[in-house]
């Protein structure tokens, strides 16, 4: 599971303490809602199914496919599927690729959910063996799913846009900028970036 309450309100009042634009930002729109997901297989297989397509769209996508594998969506299910049957549920030739990537390294226990290693930087490079999951879709899941306290999606534009404005800079720092102005937060940058996405999407602002 994600970042509990507790942990995002600890995380922000550590780094508020010592961070003045932090604890301006906080009073200014309050903590952010828990972002938890699910934990597992099925999450970054939706994760798969939600690339580069609406919400929407990837609902009905996700219910084609439930119905067709059962919920549970089984690994050796859908890897054992046909071609157009998949693509009858909405899943490109590419997205099917990826798809069968994460069952096969699944079903082989070369990505074992249940433990990644616990090390953050192991566990993206774990992650990231599967096809279509880049470093951010990684990072997405541990923070979400895992709840790691430490994640930082430096290259997430959100982030980066919401930091700068956070910070009062005159242009949006690029991801480099985005990871080392975010050092001094360690060990709670996750609750950092959940606030940021909650801080970049306030409208009052």
């Amino acid at each position: 599971m994600g970042l509990t309450r507790k942990q995002l309100e600890a995380g922000l009042d550590a780094i508020a303490a010592k961070e003045p634009a932090m604890a301006r930002a906080l009073a200014a729109v309050g903590y952010p809602a828990e972002r938890i997901r699910e934990r597992g297989y099925r999450t970054m297989l939706r994760t798969i199914v939600g690339q580069q397509v609406s919400v929407a769209a990837a609902a009905s996508v996700w219910n084609k496919l439930e119905a067709l594998l059962g919920e549970a969506m089984p690994p050796e299910e859908l890897l054992a599927a046909e071609f157009e049957a998949l693509r009858a549920c909405g899943l490109s030739r590419q997205k099917q690729g990826y798809a069968r990537s994460l069952c096969e390294l699944v079903s082989a226990g070369e990505v074992d959910f249940a433990q990644l290693p616990q090390d953050d930087e192991e566990a993206i490079a774990a992650l990231t063996r599967i096809k279509g999951i880049g470093r951010w879709s990684a990072e997405i899941y541990l923070l979400f799913a895992e709840g790691r306290e430490d994640i930082w999606p430096a290259g997430d534009l959100a982030v980066q846009v919401g930091l700068g404005r956070l910070l009062g800079l005159a242009e949006r720092p690029g991801e480099k900028e985005t990871r080392e102005l975010a050092e001094p937060w360690r060990p709670h940058r996750g609750a950092a970036a959940v606030f940021i996405w909650h801080y970049y999407q306030n409208a009052a602002l």
